[in-house]
């Protein structure tokens, strides 16, 4: 039987779309607010904006899974994939690209966690 409480199974969710929103609204708004970008071009506005449509549209994603028992699994399951995949992302691009600032080097963390968190949540509820 599953120990887990129901905020703590929903905890990634709500920690996810209570960052992803507003990283996402900085992306698409005004990137070189907390990030060395400059865009010029309306090609590189459109990426930083189908970035923005991205966090923005996994994060309601999220929110009907805090709020609708039956969505909770495929939300997790997406905020998984969502957070594991950014991970990756940056470790490859440590590897390859250097170390980026302290910020990216703390999301990388707060990925990784968030992730691994959702997939114990998963697999808690399988055993549950």
């Amino acid at each position: 039987m599953s120990t887990t409480s129901p905020f703590f199974k929903k905890l990634h969710l709500i920690i996810s779309a209570a960052i992803v929103v507003p990283v996402g609204l900085i992306y698409g708004v005004k990137p070189d607010f907390l990030f060395e970008v400059s865009l010029q071009s309306p090609d590189e506005f459109s990426i930083f904006k189908a970035i923005m449509g991205l966090y923005l549209g996994f994060s309601f994603f999220w929110l009907f899974g805090i709020f609708q028992k039956q969505f909770w699994k495929a939300a997790t399951i997406s905020n998984m994939i969502f957070m594991l995949g950014l991970a990756f992302g940056r470790l490859v691009s440590m590897f390859l690209d250097g170390l980026p600032s302290v910020v990216f080097l703390l999301g990388t963390v707060g990925e990784l966690v968030l992730g691994v968190y959702a997939y114990y949540q998963l697999a808690d509820d399988e055993i549950g």
